[in-house]
């Protein structure tokens, strides 16, 4: 599939599939996927004779599986599903199951552009990553919190070092989690490890980790930050600088530390989720000024609307559009950007999308059974039964909407200005 800038961004509307009933010999179709591009919609079918397989466009795959789930397409539009044969799984991609087969496999990721497609697997109970097909040379007795970096060449993940007995509350303590960087672990050891991260160039790995039951701090290849914390949350590299960036609390409040050094002040009930500019100049992170009360602040400094949730932070390209979701009483939800919040609420909304361009800013939203695309603050002029996710077009002025409706999914390409 091309890059976004290769996408067709014609004006108008295109049916994708015009009937989505389901296909004679099938005893259930799952939910259905969209194709980034909105050129395919697949959906993984139950056939009557027993079976798996996935419906793409209407087309069905050529090969049929004991078990099939997780259907996701990647960046560059192929789709993959996890499935199992002969007892064993491993992933499918457009309908060909990878080489290797595996006890288990779960969790698929993709790199940036799509061309590498990566997913946690155990084979005779051990643990690690395969990518594209082929599983780390060296194994562990336990791995999670998977991560791939964005141009798929390196992959990491905590693991378990050592074994521990039942209760084992001494070797626990004394450090059996590390993490592993294309199946070679760090040196160091610590009591627990979390949500290891890559820097923009894929070489650099953080992560937080626990030294004692009461002392936390930020690895970063294995080399501890000078100072402890009593807590810390998922770090983050400086696209720009690669610096490393992360929430931290010091007597009973957070703030935002760069480098084992303090540049937000520790003066928040909560503080978390941070999102860095491309250009590395803004940090914007949620944060509760209060307890029980949210917002997001850019640069330590807090937006005026609170609300007892705020979830789904995005920052823009142009580093300058900040947009959440604020949510009251778990029903109403609406767009916040950059200190205001849009008129309006819904049942639900999902995570807002920033024009590459910087200023527009969209979002899927549901009120009832019907959903659509919420753009620059105004509902699109359409419903419908199920809205996937916007897209920009890369000058900001055109919008991909992926939609199902009436039985039919089709794909509309909006101008911003009158969406």
């Amino acid at each position: 599939m091309h890059p976004p800038a290769l996408w067709d961004w014609e004006s108008g509307q295109r049916v994708i599939l015009a009937s989505m009933e389901r296909p004679k010999n099938v005893a259930w179709v799952e939910e259905y996927h969209a194709s980034p591009d909105g050129e395919r919609v697949a959906a993984l079918a139950c056939l009557d004779e027993g079976g798996f397989t996935a419906f793409v466009n209407g087309e069905q795959w050529e090969n049929t599986f004991e078990k099939a789930w997780y259907p996701r397409f990647s960046p560059d539009g192929r789709l993959t599903a996890v499935v199992q044969q002969d007892g064993m799984w491993t992933l499918a991609v457009d309908g060909e199951a990878w080489e290797e087969s595996f006890d288990y496999l779960w969790g698929t990721q993709f790199s940036k552009e799509g061309d590498v497609i990566a997913a946690c697997m155990q084979s005779g109970g051990e643990y690690g990553l395969c990518i594209d097909g082929a599983p780390w040379d060296t194994l562990y007795e336990n791995a999670s919190q998977c991560a791939l970096s964005a141009d798929g060449k390196a992959s990491a993940a905590v693991v378990q070092l050592e074994s521990l007995k039942p209760a084992d509350l001494e070797a626990f303590q004394n450090g059996v989690f590390g993490v592993a960087v294309n199946g070679r672990k760090w040196d160091a050891n610590f009591m627990n490890c979390w949500t290891p991260a890559f820097d923009a160039q894929g070489q650099h790995v953080a992560a937080q980790v626990r030294l004692t039951l009461y002392d936390y701090s930020i690895a970063v290849d294995g080399k501890l930050w000078p100072e402890n914390y009593a807590c810390v949350w998922e770090p983050r590299f400086n696209p720009a600088t690669g610096k490393v960036v992360a929430p931290v609390r010091l007597k009973g409040l957070w703030g935002m530390a760069q480098d084992g050094q303090i540049i937000w002040e520790p003066r928040f009930a909560q503080c978390w989720h941070q999102q860095i500019s491309p250009d590395g100049k803004n940090v914007a992170a949620i944060v509760a000024p209060e307890f029980g009360a949210f917002t997001v602040a850019v640069n330590g400094k807090p937006w005026g609307v609170k609300f007892p949730v705020v979830t789904d932070l995005a920052i823009g390209h142009d580093g300058t559009t900040v947009a959440a979701l604020g949510n009251v009483d778990n029903a109403d939800w609406q767009v916040l950007v950059n200190g205001g919040a849009w008129a309006g609420t819904w049942d639900m909304a999902w995570k807002p999308v920033i024009s590459p361009a910087g200023g527009h800013v969209a979002a899927k939203v549901a009120k009832g059974k019907r959903q659509t695309v919420v753009v620059n603050g105004r509902p699109y002029q359409r419903e419908f039964d199920q809205v996937f996710e916007p897209a920009f077009s890369p000058d900001g002025k055109k919008l991909l909407i992926r939609g199902i409706d009436k039985g039919s999914a089709v794909r509309i390409v909006a101008d911003v200005g009158q969406a």
